[in-house]
């Protein structure tokens, strides 16, 4: 048994990683336990193990007494003599009490406190070990599924990915390696729990600071980052040495970089945006490629005005307003963007200018009036050219108004040739 003993210990602490002092201390501690249902004498029972043989000791601690009156604590002096020459009243006494045969219950009960105890201590280990680490990047496998929850291993560890912290667009495969950002170690009830994302912000900027080196030195910084997991991130770079191009070097000689990183990333679109001071520059760089019209800033409620053409409305907004809140995020202004109207209003103050002069020159209405310049008829000059099936056919009306409006157009016309 003493053989089988070592042989654990042995296999406990090159498996788990455990220290074999702690497993010695945590069979004593059973042994205690198991051997208080055997033994007689209890006072300060302790168990003593040889760590290279395996041999067990019970020994308690007795007060030497004239007459016993409880023998779980006392000891005759006589007996005690027999023990120690020189033993005395009142003394203590250290007396084996190693019973001949713990039996199949104090084994069985020694074993399960022992278990209990190593579960205890690769607790303590998973804490002591990554307690330090939150913040870094781990790598292992998927293991299994908890309801919504990913539990990888790590060795000789396990994480959870929670639901919250899962990408909505992956899809896990028990055997899968993947790589994930430690968020926190929780030292809580059920002992302590290594909380892993691949959707933190922060798990895009260890990639980033993984394979950039610029990143990693800090002549290239990182100075925002703003992310919708699975679907695209932007990220803010900016350097102190005018030399250093920020964005090149996040991006790579022919995008290797970015594009180690997009694959990582499972393919999300990831938008590298040179950093300013300047609120208003930024908000246009983190908005490209759409083209910009105008920005205005309201400082006092931190929000930019954005106006664009409608065409590129749609465009700087981002599908679902994506590009939009990602921009916010990322500056920490609101930011609201509209189609610029300027071009549509001076259209249609020159509609309105061209229907008046119609209107004064053949004496309609401007209704019909704007009806002939919005359908491509502005002019004396090409009303006279043209036939009343034309007219009629074009903006929709009666024949014989049409035919007016084409004598009314000859009538003028003819008059400002006979004026000239």
């Amino acid at each position: 048994m003493n053989a089988e003993f070592i042989a654990m210990l042995d296999y406990l602490e090159r498996e788990k990683g455990i220290k074999r002092e702690v497993l010695v201390e945590a069979v004593q501690n059973a042994l205690v336990s198991a051997a208080k249902k055997s033994v007689d004498a209890g006072r300060d029972l302790r168990c003593d193990i040889d760590p290279k043989t395996g041999a067990i000791r019970a020994v308690a601690k007795l007060i030497v007494v004239e007459k016993v009156q409880n023998k779980h604590d006392e000891i005759s002096l006589t007996a005690a003599r027999r023990i120690r020459s020189d033993a005395e009243l009142a003394q203590e006494v250290e007396v084996e009490v190693t019973p001949k045969n713990f039996g199949r219950i104090a084994a069985q009960t020694a074993k399960q406190a022992m278990m209990q105890r190593i579960r205890q201590a690769e607790k303590e280990m998973i804490y002591d070990e990554f307690k330090d680490r939150a913040g870094e990047i781990v790598s292992g496998t998927v293991r299994r599924f908890e309801r919504s929850d990913v539990i990888v291993d790590l060795g000789k560890f396990e994480a959870v990915m929670p639901s919250r912290e899962r990408v909505q667009t992956e899809d896990y495969n028990i055997g899968d390696r993947i790589r994930a950002y430690v968020v926190a170690v929780e030292n809580g009830m059920r002992g302590p729990e290594i909380i892993i994302s691949r959707s933190h912000p922060n798990f895009v900027r260890r990639l980033f600071e993984t394979e950039v080196s610029e990143i990693a030195d800090r002549t290239v910084e990182i100075k925002g980052i703003a992310r919708e997991a699975g679907f695209r991130t932007k990220i803010a770079v900016h350097s102190a040495n005018e030399k250093v191009d920020p964005v090149g070097a996040c991006v790579g000689m022919r995008g290797s970089r970015v594009k180690n990183i997009v694959r990582e990333l499972n393919n999300e679109k990831v938008d590298i945006i040179r950093w300013s001071a300047d609120v208003k520059e930024f908000v246009l760089e983190a908005l490209k490629p759409a083209k910009i019209k105008s920005a205005t800033l309201d400082e006092a409620r931190r929000v930019v005005q954005i106006r664009v053409d409608e065409d590129q409305l749609s465009l700087a907004i981002g599908k679902r307003g994506q590009n939009a809140r990602l921009t916010a995020k990322l500056a920490g202004w609101e930011v609201n963007i509209e189609k610029d109207e300027t071009a549509t209003q001076i259209f249609e103050n020159r509609v309105q200018q061209a229907a008046r002069q119609l209107s004064e020159a053949l004496g309609i209405d401007q209704a019909t009036a704007t009806l002939l310049v919005k359908g491509g008829m502005a002019s004396l000059d090409t009303l006279v050219e043209v036939e009343a099936q034309d007219i009629a056919d074009a903006i929709g009306l009666d024949l014989a108004l049409a035919q007016q409006i084409c004598d009314a157009a000859k009538r003028a016309s003819d008059k400002g040739l006979a004026s000239a």
